[in-house]
């Protein structure tokens, strides 16, 4: 699996490089700006690219319009974003068109080298990797009462987050104790308070309630 990386700080972006050389993976290449990402992007056709948000020259939001403009050229690039902090405006522009692998993890909070590897492997394969603090600011910003999201149940949001994250009925049944039935009655009776058509594709429905809650459809 080849992988464009881009990070300007030398040392995280070494330590990632060796991270997934050590797990199997392909560096395509390891850049450190913007224009370089760009280029890397274009020439290269990697199989994911994992991207810091902000690069220089400008360190505001170089990664993410450069990682944007490939998918609008390459509709499907998986992108895993790695930031700082949690960038609402980037984290509903990446998920807005449906398609393709998508992840938003938080640097702070990943914890191991498992759960990094998992969530690129994860999106590379066309799912989802999103941090819960991205995902539950998401939702907040839908919560007030004129919005479809305040039909919902306490479980039914909390199984909502779960989704949104990437995880399957069995991992959010198993995460919250119940049967997976009973994660599948609440699934159905979300996408029917959304007014989504219930799908078997976990990626492809967790894509469509974010772009739901996030243009407010």
């Amino acid at each position: 699996m080849r992988v464009v990386l881009a990070e300007d700080l030398f040392l995280l972006r070494d330590g990632l490089v060796r991270l997934l050389q050590a797990h199997g993976f392909e560096i395509a290449a390891a850049v450190e700006t913007g224009p370089e990402l760009a280029a890397a992007l274009a020439e290269l056709d990697p199989d994911i690219a994992v991207v810091d948000v902000r690069l220089p020259p400008t360190h505001t939001d170089e990664g993410l319009q450069c990682a944007l403009d490939a998918r609008r050229k390459r509709p499907g690039l998986p992108v895993l974003v790695l930031s700082q902090h949690v960038e609402q405006l980037y984290a509903r522009e990446l998920l807005a068109d449906g398609t393709g692998g998508v992840g938003y993890l938080l640097k702070d909070r990943v914890f191991d080298a498992e759960q990094f590897v998992d969530a690129v492997r994860r999106v590379a394969a066309g799912g989802t990797a999103m941090d819960p603090q991205v995902i539950q600011q998401l939702l907040a910003r839908r919560s007030g009462d004129d919005r479809p999201l305040a039909r919902l149940t306490p479980r039914e949001r909390e199984v909502l987050e779960l989704m949104a994250q990437g995880r399957s009925n069995v991992a959010i049944a198993g995460k919250l104790v119940v049967t997976e039935r009973a994660i599948a009655k609440h699934t159905a009776n979300i996408f029917a308070k959304l007014g989504l058509e219930v799908s078997d594709d976990d990626n492809r429905r967790v894509l469509a309630v974010l772009a739901y809650l996030d243009h407010g459809r």
